[in-house]
């Protein structure tokens, strides 16, 4: 059986940078389908576009106040988004990661990362790009939660494997045991007003806080 296409709606105000974009995508061996373009975040909702697997979307859409908002909602709704912006600096790619972007690139990033970015989202997985490398790396908040040796030892292992289930396995632990220190850990980070309730921004905490190296995932 052949694998289901992915698909993607690339929503930008610049004509030139959509069509750039559905060509890259297009292009990739195996091609990702552009579904639906347009300059407003209402392509994403409309039609083809409402049923993409991931959104490519642009934080600024013919202003100069980033789409932040809109970012929100999409991940509300459970949209897998790909954050690609011309902008470079940290302070506004950790702000996406932090409201459920699941990778943020700027546009002076090439194709092939923009390809590997939409394929982990649309698994549901984190992409770390050079750009956002340097910005996870440089992020150490005072503001961490104290977690106890094991939630770490679970938080890493949930990191690298594909399930609860194995992590359990793995840890001579219950799953219910792996879910309930999972809990613990978002609770925690909530608590010190870093909320994470998706594993890519677990992730990103983890990572800022110096639990795990990128060379870890």
């Amino acid at each position: 059986m052949a694998p289901t296409e992915l698909s993607a709606v690339v929503v930008d105000d610049h004509p030139a940078v959509r069509a750039g974009v559905a060509h890259w995508l297009g292009s990739g061996d195996p091609p990702i389908r552009v579904a639906a373009a347009g300059d407003d975040v209402r392509v994403a909702w409309l039609d083809d576009g409402a049923d993409a697997d991931v959104v490519i979307l642009d934080l600024h859409l013919g202003g100069p106040v980033p789409v932040m908002g809109d970012l929100r909602r999409l991940v509300q709704a459970g949209r897998r988004v790909v954050v690609y912006s011309m902008r470079a600096d940290d302070a506004t790619a950790l702000q996406c990661l932090e409201l459920g972007a699941l990778s943020y690139l700027t546009k002076a990033e090439g194709a092939d990362h923009l390809l590997q970015a939409t394929r982990a989202a649309a698994d549901g997985r984190a992409y770390t790009p050079p750009s956002l490398a340097g910005a996870l790396a440089g992020d150490r908040s005072d503001q961490r939660p104290a977690l106890t040796a094991r939630e770490v030892e679970v938080l890493v292992e949930w990191f690298q494997s594909e399930s609860k289930h194995l992590v359990a396995e793995r840890l001579g632990i219950s799953q219910s045991t792996v879910n309930s220190h999972l809990e613990h850990i978002r609770v925690k980070y909530a608590m010190r007003g870093r909320e994470a309730p998706t594993k890519a921004m677990l992730v990103a905490r983890a990572i800022q806080d110096g639990l795990v190296r990128l060379d870890d995932l």
